[in-house]
């Protein structure tokens, strides 16, 4: 059986994320997604996604590496949700990290057949923990 082209989309994207390619990365994202940088903060639409990437890779000196150990994809018509169980390290000013999350990721099929990622959430279900119900910044805070 062939890998979903979700999985296949997502694999796409650790590999620019990997390679510090963010522009190109971007045309993984719906014009209008949300991006969790971390519990409480998040951001959305494709600008401020791009600037978030270069938040991260300058947090992680540029030495971030992610990846998804395991997947699922639940699709329904032109939605998929996926869970994924991510891999992310680098190096920051505590020194080397290395996590494993449990991701949630929304994709939507668009009018041109590719599947895009609508809500990119690599701490999953942990932002219950992370932040007060009903806290989501929009914008990036320096």
């Amino acid at each position: 059986m062939s890998p979903h082209s979700v999985t296949q989309a997502i694999e796409q994207a650790d590999r620019l994320i990997n390679a510090r390619q963010f522009d190109p990365l971007m045309d993984f994202y719906t014009d209008d997604a949300t991006l969790v940088l971390r519990p409480g903060l998040s951001v959305c639409g494709k600008a401020q996604i791009r600037r978030a990437f270069d938040a991260i890779d300058l947090y992680f000196h540029g030495c971030l590496q992610v990846r998804q150990a395991a997947m699922e994809v639940l699709e329904a018509g032109d939605t998929a949700l996926v869970l994924a169980r991510t891999l992310v390290a680098g190096e920051t000013e505590e020194g080397p990290q290395v996590q494993a999350r449990k991701a949630t990721y929304v994709f939507r099929r668009e009018a041109d057949g590719q599947w895009r990622c609508a809500v990119d959430n690599s701490y999953g279900s942990d932002l219950l923990d992370g932040a007060p119900t009903g806290s989501r910044t929009r914008g990036m805070t320096a």
